[in-house]
């Protein structure tokens, strides 16, 4: 189930997971499992993601109510 959109994120900004690796001091593959949502990031994570991308929090997740409502 995707619950982030990081990797959709990443792609939109032309960043790649090295470069957000570096920018919030995590591992590559830690990225990586965050990007394929094996893993989910905490929220003080998730705040530093969208700090170093410069997008609000809530572009980073995905939503949880139908479009069509």
């Amino acid at each position: 189930m995707e619950i982030n959109r990081i990797k959709v994120a990443l792609a939109e900004t032309r960043r790649k997971n090295k470069w957000l690796a570096e920018q919030i001091g995590k591992d590559e593959s830690t990225i990586s499992q965050w990007c394929t949502n094996a893993r989910q990031p905490s929220l003080e994570n998730l705040l530093k993601i969208a700090n170093a991308l410069d997008i609000d929090i809530r572009d980073l997740l995905c939503s949880t109510k139908n479009t069509n409502d």
